[in-house]
């Protein structure tokens, strides 16, 4: 401290010395001290003068100060200072007191001077990420803020550094999950500073579990009632999935649409909405938009369209939609939210249809929405919303075409009632007073006809009641009524471009348009005209109208022929003239704007001129209809003759395209029965070997049994065994036979089926060399590769059925039957073997009962011997000794006959 006095000078000190020189001091304190409290304490006064010095510490502090980074990193304390001080430099986000200072333009280019400086050597960025890794409050924090300002000044040099260091993005993604709160919300700013313009880093921070995270921040903070640090999370979101589609379909495959339900459920008050909480909520709106904006891939919007619909988002949206006391802000961005959520899609569009608002009694939102567009005290952004949301309802919708139309048809119109119809609301806007309601509802009427010729001719049955005492006109008549009154330009614009609309593509209209004579003189003589700037819109436009009734013109009445009026067109304006203003509307500065997007975007309701969809007929016609006026009368009829002959091709190409999806189909269909039946034979090639295997136990069985049979005390159940196993032989066999048979049969009918395509293929191959070789070319060829594809699936099957599952099943009958045969004949010579010993047995019976006979007669003649010797006289031993004499004689008898 005593050498920062010395330097800085203290009260009785001599003459004060200069910033710069208190500057180069403390640098080459830093770089020349050997203690690391003296380099610490330069760099803290370095990071004091900083602000105020910014420039001459930039100047000769940065190099020391990037040095101190590479070898003092054991100590976070000067670490912090150093990266402050780095960051005071470089940032250009000035405190409010040096606001206050009248500096030099010029220190707005030292952030982007001294950032270039840092980054020349690309080891810099890579040291800062090492250092961010740190867990160091201290260190981390001033890394982070730091990087952020680099990313600022040079954020694509700083972005390629950070894209090519190893782990460059991973080592940022860690600050979002860094439990310091002040740390994460840096770190989000950080990120998005990162993922500006480079969808290679948007991809990898996405990738890097980046949804995931940012969600739960956000609902942690609180979803839309959130502060400041949801905000940054939407904006960092719209970074990762505007214009990358990568990121969109990981977004919408995530199941991360579904986590959006929950930001708009908003409650119906009129108190809760902060100002922070309407921008949180517009941010959400507008990454809704992103997912499904209409220059999108058609495929992605369409998924997350549903998406959006199955999770219940565009319920909760049309919810806020109806919903009372949202600002207007708010409920003009859901409008425009809501109509792309809708645009295209089938599903939706029926849902919104289906939508009332809380009214007594409820009307539809369709109809409510119209009241506001052509209710000129509702704010202009508001009305341009709906007309938007309109025409994303009848997008691509025939049947909301047909139910908007159908509500200015005499019938409905009769049952409806005084209920308000969305129809009778369009014909209140296109006749009132408001030149923008006028050109709202032309316009809304327009897209109501686009593309649907059925439409357009039942819009030529309205008729509408003027005046008490006056028959009805219809509304054609009236449109062309109103611009012959001469109204303002808008207004003109607007029926102009809804009759354009309504009789291109529709001779029929054309038909009743020409069946009015003051139409084409009014037409002609607007076109003939030398009128101003601000008339020229309108000529061209009536030229415009005038070369649609040609072109779409059937010839059916006389007098409007194309010839005369081609004619009508030299004499009266000059082809050339006619052409030049024809031209007027595609060279107009506001036609160029609105062909550029669907939305209406207009910076003020004079601007307020053409629509997007107009443009694209608009781009269509002209061509078509400049060659047209020069066209001669017999050129017409060879151009009828080649449409007629186009159109013929065309029925045949149709046809041939639905005879080959048809064709696809069977295929398909055939190539699943040709894997069915793989997975068959694999079956049955289980089965059989099963079999193979259960035959090979019962031979060892009969093997066991057969051994068995020469015990005797086991005869009777080893032969009732034989003829058990036998049975069980017998019965399986059968089962195979069925089998056998049953594929045999279903080999059969798959050989039918492919004969069946194969002819159905030769006539098709007949027909298409019979219509158009040429250019039916395509078709031949995929015809051909289908024909080849079936022949290899057809010799594939036979080789399959024929060789692996007949032949197998047919050797292993024989196998079985070879077994049996056996098996039989072996059993029939056991049972003479058995029939053999029960004769020896039995007679081994006999001879022991002989025997027995023998002793009972021996005994007999030993007591009738003894008792005659009692009677002699003779002495006769005891019983004991008799009996154990007679015993062992009867013992030696016994042997004796045994023996022989």
């Amino acid at each position: 401290m005593n050498f920062l006095r010395g330097v800085m000078g203290g009260p009785s000190a001599g003459p004060q010395p200069s910033g710069a020189e208190t500057i180069q001091k403390l640098c080459d304190r830093v770089a020349s001290s050997t203690l690391l409290d003296d380099r610490r304490d330069a760099v803290r006064a370095l990071k004091s003068l900083s602000k105020k010095y910014r420039l001459e510490v930039g100047i000769q502090a940065m190099e020391h100060l990037i040095h101190v980074l590479q070898t003092d990193r054991s100590d976070s304390e000067i670490i912090g200072y150093a990266l402050d001080t780095l960051y005071n430099v470089i940032s250009n986000d000035l405190e409010e007191e040096e606001q206050e200072e009248n500096l030099p333009k010029q220190v707005d280019d030292l952030g982007s001077q001294f950032t270039e400086i840092f980054i020349k050597q690309q080891e810099n960025v890579t040291l800062l990420l090492t250092l961010v890794e740190e867990f160091d409050f201290h260190v981390r924090w001033p890394g982070v803020k730091l990087l952020t300002s680099l990313l600022k000044q040079q954020g694509p040099q700083v972005q390629q550094i950070i894209l090519v260091s190893p782990m460059g993005v991973s080592r940022l993604m860690d600050l979002l999950a860094d439990s310091r709160e002040v740390i994460r919300n840096d770190g989000v700013l950080l990120l998005q500073q990162l993922t500006k313009s480079n969808a290679a880093i948007q991809k990898i921070v996405a990738f890097e579990n980046a949804f995931e995270r940012l969600l739960d921040i956000i609902t942690e903070e609180g979803n839309s009632d959130g502060g400041i640090v949801v905000e940054d999370c939407l904006l960092l979101l719209q970074n990762l999935l505007k214009n990358n589609n990568s990121n969109q379909n990981f977004f919408k495959e995530g199941s991360y649409i579904q986590r959006m339900k929950p930001w708009f459920e908003v409650g119906d008050d009129n108190c809760g909405w902060s100002a922070q909480k309407v921008t949180n909520l517009h941010l959400m709106l507008q990454l809704v938009r992103v997912l499904v904006s209409p220059t999108n891939p058609p495929g992605a919007t369409s998924s997350c369209q549903k998406a959006m619909f199955q999770c219940g988002l565009l319920q909760q949206l049309c919810t806020i939609l109806m919903a009372t006391g949202v600002p207007a802000d708010i409920l003009t961005e859901t409008i425009n939210t809501v109509s792309e959520v809708i645009r295209g899609c089938q599903i939706n569009q029926d849902y919104f249809a289906s939508v009332n608002a809380p009214s007594n009694p409820p009307r539809p939102a369709i109809v409510v929405l119209l009241m506001s567009m052509v209710n000129e005290r509702q704010p202009f952004v508001l009305r341009c919303a709906v007309l938007y949301c309109f025409q994303c309802f009848l997008y691509k919708n025939q049947k909301g075409q047909g139910e908007i139309v159908s509500t200015l048809l005499p019938s409905t119109i009769d049952a409806t009632g005084n209920s308000v119809s969305a129809g009778q609301l369009l014909c209140g806007g296109l006749f009132s007073t408001d030149s923008l309601s006028n050109w709202y509802a032309a316009v809304a009427l327009a897209h109501a006809l686009q593309e649907n010729a059925t439409l357009k001719e039942q819009l030529l049955r309205v008729q509408l009641a003027t005046s008490i005492g006056n028959p009805p006109v219809s509304l054609l008549q009236q449109c062309t009524n109103i611009l012959s009154q001469g109204s303002k330009v808008q207004t003109r614009v607007g029926l102009l471009m809804l009759l354009c609309t309504w009789l291109s593509n529709c001779s029929i209209a054309v038909t009743h348009f020409l069946h009015n004579p003051a139409n084409i003189p009014f037409l002609t003589g607007q076109i003939a005209e030398n009128l101003g700037e601000e008339e020229q819109l309108v000529q061209g436009l009536c030229a415009l109208l005038l070369g649609i009734s040609i072109y779409y013109n059937d010839n059916s009445l006389e007098n409007y022929r194309k010839e005369k009026l081609k004619q009508l067109i030299e004499k009266r304006i000059g082809r050339e003239n006619f052409i030049e203003k024809l031209g007027f509307i595609s060279k107009h500065e506001l036609h160029s704007r609105a062909a550029q997007k669907p939305q209406p975007s207009f910076s003020s309701p004079d601007h307020v001129m053409f629509d997007h969809e107009f443009t694209k007929l608009v781009k269509e016609l002209e061509g078509v209809i400049s060659k047209a006026i020069y066209k001669s009368s017999e050129e017409d009829k060879k151009e009828e003759e080649v449409k007629k002959t186009l159109e013929q091709h065309d029925n045949i190409v149709t046809h041939y395209k639905k005879v080959i999806r048809e064709q696809d189909q069977e295929l398909e269909e055939l190539k699943q029965q040709v894997n069915t039946l793989r997975s068959q034979n694999e079956q049955l090639q289980a089965t059989v070997t099963q079999q193979v295997s259960q035959i090979q136990q019962h031979k060892d069985q009969y093997n066991l049994l057969k051994v068995q049979l020469g015990k005797d005390a086991q005869h009777h159940n080893s032969h009732g065994e034989t003829f058990q196993v036998n049975g069980i032989q017998l019965e399986e066999v059968s089962k195979l036979k069925e089998e056998l048979e049953e594929w045999k049969n279903k080999h059969e009918l798959l050989q039918g089926q492919l004969r069946e395509k194969d002819s159905v293929i030769e006539k098709l191959k007949f027909m298409t060399l019979f219509y158009f070789p040429k250019e039916l070319e395509t078709l031949r060829s995929r015809i051909q590769l289908q024909s080849t594809e079936i022949s290899k699936l057809q010799t594939e099957n036979q080789k399959l059925q024929l060789m692996s599952e007949v032949k197998a099943l047919s050797e292993e009958k024989a196998s079985l039957k070879q077994y049996l045969d056996s098996s039989n004949s072996t059993v029939a010579i056991l049972q003479d073997q058995k029939s053999k010993l029960q004769q020896e047995v039995a007679e081994s019976k006999k001879e022991q009962d002989d025997l027995l006979v023998l002793l009972a007669d021996q005994d007999q003649k030993l007591s009738a011997l003894k008792n005659k010797l009692k009677e002699l006289g003779e002495p006769v031993e005891d019983e004991d000794d008799i009996e154990s004499g007679d015993q062992g004689d009867d013992d030696e008898d016994g042997e004796d006959e045994e023996q022989d």
